[in-house]
């Protein structure tokens, strides 16, 4: 998660100042204006992830946006099929939006507060990826395995 997070800088986050409206905006956050910002921005990113494969990410925590906009983004966006859940030092929850390559997700801690929520476009979020090292362990651990259960089956047969 450190990695994820020490990328955070690198993702482009455009915020527009809120068009003339007759209504005021909703205390703490930019109105409509805001959900549209963050629209258009998973809009350009899934772009690139088809052009180039490179995800990225928006830290909702990071914008200035009203429960009222955090409620309408969660509206358009809506829940896709996928839904996953890892349990480390705290609680990550995972969820597909009903945009293909826009995920939903927030990262807690052991006490259970929010530590990070991004919306990831990705065809996968990378923290569901095994990581090399640990897939050739599990290699070597089912070898291991494989060997053990000859050695016992061999001495059964005598």
């Amino acid at each position: 998660m450190a990695d994820l997070l020490s990328r955070l800088a690198e993702i482009p986050i455009r915020i527009e100042a809120p068009a003339p409206s007759s209504e005021p905006a909703a205390a703490g956050g930019l109105g409509g204006s805001a959900v549209a910002a963050v629209l258009a921005e998973l809009a350009s990113l899934l772009d690139r992830l088809v052009e180039t494969r490179r995800p990225a990410a928006i830290d909702l925590r990071s914008l200035p946006m009203s429960p009222e906009d955090r409620s309408l983004l969660e509206q358009v966006l809506g829940e896709g099929e996928v839904r996953a859940t890892i349990q480390t030092d705290g609680r990550s929850i995972l969820r597909e939006t009903r945009m293909s390559g826009v995920w939903w997700v927030e990262h807690r801690n052991a006490q259970g507060e929010l530590m990070a929520e991004l919306l990831e476009v990705a065809e996968v979020p990378a923290i569901l990826a095994s990581a090399s090292e640990e897939i050739a362990s599990a290699a070597c651990a089912l070898r291991e395995h494989l060997r053990l259960d000859a050695s016992a089956g061999a001495r059964r047969d005598r």
